[in-house]
């Protein structure tokens, strides 16, 4: 198995499962090799996946949890309830390349995204309601 996961890749891990659903159920039978080779599967094609275990017993989801990634070569990232989110890396997928804003080049002039505003800016004042107009009340509804 490859290093465990520093803590801000397990928190920017956490972060990214958060939104998703479970993808594999294990049932009744318990952790078979079915559930295995398509647990497997399942990381080949996300890398993240969120596994519900059908049982109570918390000491088997951990161990159930210990085995699929020693078998698999994946890295435990979260364990709450009744499932558990695991993450394997895919060499193969290609990658999208992080940006850092201090490398871009800057805009003349000081300007920002801003100057490319369509719409005027609102004001996060109301404008003051003209005196002349009474205040408009709502009718009331019978009773």
């Amino acid at each position: 198995m490859a290093a465990p996961l520093s803590a801000g890749r397990r928190s920017e891990l956490r972060a990214q499962a958060h939104k998703l659903d479970p993808i594999v159920i294990i049932g009744d039978k318990g952790l078979t090799e079915q559930v295995v080779t398509e647990i497997d599967r399942s990381l080949k094609a996300h890398e993240l996946i969120k596994v519900r275990a059908a049982t109570d017993d918390r000491a088997a989801r951990s161990a159930w949890m210990q085995e699929i990634c020693t078998r698999l070569e994946a890295h435990p990232v979260q364990e709450i309830g009744k499932v558990l989110v695991i993450y394997r890396e895919n060499f193969d997928k290609p990658r999208e390349k992080k940006v850092d804003p201090g490398s871009l080049p800057r805009k003349r002039g000081g300007q920002d995204d801003t100057a490319t505003r369509t719409s005027p800016r609102q004001s996060r004042t109301p404008s003051p309601r003209p005196e002349s107009e009474p205040r408009r009340r709502r009718p009331r509804s019978s009773r």
